[in-house]
């Protein structure tokens, strides 16, 4: 009886895929962020005009936006730091191995997810 052997880790033409989708990530995050940043700038350089009557709804949706665009960019910053964590690992020829159970997280989740490191197995088992 043929006994077929459990893949253990991404070889390095995988991993190199996984990089180069990760990079592209990375670029469009930091220049996302780049923007929300840049909009939170030129919100705080308006000036404080809040003493003038009538404003008073203007002055709290743009608060509104302002603590918006700033959770955004906090997300944001947590995306890039994890994508850069995957690169890490990818350089170690850690990627694409759950922290849970060991075993290799599907490339399909990987694709989605590239920053992952938990299985949907070992994801759902953390839900529940």
């Amino acid at each position: 009886m043929e006994q077929k052997l459990q893949k253990t880790r991404y070889n390095d033409a995988e991993l190199t895929e996984f990089k180069s989708l990760i990079e592209n990530k990375l670029q469009s995050a930091r220049e996302e962020l780049g923007e929300l940043l840049g909009s939170l700038n030129a919100s705080n350089s308006n000036g404080d005009d809040s003493a003038i009557a009538g404003k008073t709804l203007e002055d709290g949706s743009a608060t509104y936006e302002k603590e918006h665009n700033t959770q955004l960019a906090s997300r944001q910053k947590k995306f890039i730091e994890q994508l850069e964590a995957a690169l890490v690992r990818i350089q170690n020829k850690t990627y694409g191995i759950c922290r849970s159970t060991g075993k290799l997280i599907p490339a399909e989740r990987l694709r989605a997810v590239p920053h992952t490191t938990l299985s949907m197995e070992a994801k759902l088992r953390q839900a529940s």
